[in-house]
């Protein structure tokens, strides 16, 4: 069989799921790229990759997709690493600068600013200084390790995944395991195996991953993030595409 070709999030919170493909026989049959959430979604629509753990938003630009694993990047409540950081009120903002490396989280910001905080702003897109800003108006959307640290930072901070359950009583899927096309249940059954061996195993790579005095990795890993793809979570996944086609 030829290789599985997978491209996944480069991020902290994916390490668990690298540490087990790495860690596993099925390392042998894939093609692993590690890769920021837009180029690890474009690859897969443009049919580079086969399976990317992708931001759940960029499945509207697939005309095929099929979730392929029990495991995906989600949380229930406050995920500490997806933020709006803002120097006002979140319903006083005039300015929202989105994370050119997002794809989910700049809708999730946008669903919430429409219809939960209900935000009349301008939304602008690829500022080359986005997360710089000092304008007392503006606000940003940022995600994955370069906000840890970050959060005193602003006098603002709102934190997407809980503000999402606050406005939906739902947890929240960032990124789900998607394959552009059919995958032999065979691979997919070993693929989890994979998977879950590297959530059994938070204990010994966090022995492995830098230690920051500014972020509680540990609590990360094992607590904000909440792996396993439940039911809630992909009725929470289809509510937020819904929201997003209505923008």
């Amino acid at each position: 069989m030829n290789k599985i070709r997978i491209s996944a999030v480069s991020y902290t919170n994916t390490k668990p799921f690298i540490y087990g493909l790495q860690h596993t026989g099925i390392l042998n049959k894939i093609e692993l790229s590690l890769d920021n959430p837009t180029d690890c979604a474009q690859k897969l629509i443009d049919d580079v990759v086969d399976i990317g753990l992708i931001p759940v938003a960029a499945t509207l630009s697939l005309p095929q997709w099929d979730i392929v694993s029990d495991y995906c990047i989600g949380a229930v409540g406050a995920v500490n690493s997806v933020f709006i950081f803002s120097n006002c009120d979140i319903r006083e903002i005039k300015t929202l600068q989105l994370d050119p490396q997002s794809r989910s989280s700049n809708n999730l910001a946008r669903v919430l600013l429409k219809n939960y905080w209900k935000s009349d702003y301008q939304m602008i897109v690829d500022s080359p200084d986005y997360s710089e800003s000092k304008d007392p108006k503006t606000a940003f959307v940022m995600i994955g390790d370069r906000t840890f640290g970050k959060k005193e930072k602003y006098p603002f901070v709102y934190d997407l995944s809980e503000e999402w359950q606050r406005f939906t009583g739902l947890p929240f899927v960032f990124a789900a395991w998607i394959a552009n096309k059919p995958i032999p249940a065979e691979f997919m059954a070993d693929f989890n195996k994979s998977l879950k061996y590297g959530l059994d195993h938070r204990t010994e790579l966090l022995k492995e991953l830098p230690q920051r005095e500014d972020f509680d990795l540990e609590d990360y890993l094992m607590h904000k993030l909440d792996f396993s793809l439940t039911e809630d979570k992909k009725n929470a996944l289809y509510l937020f595409l819904d929201y997003i086609k209505a923008l």
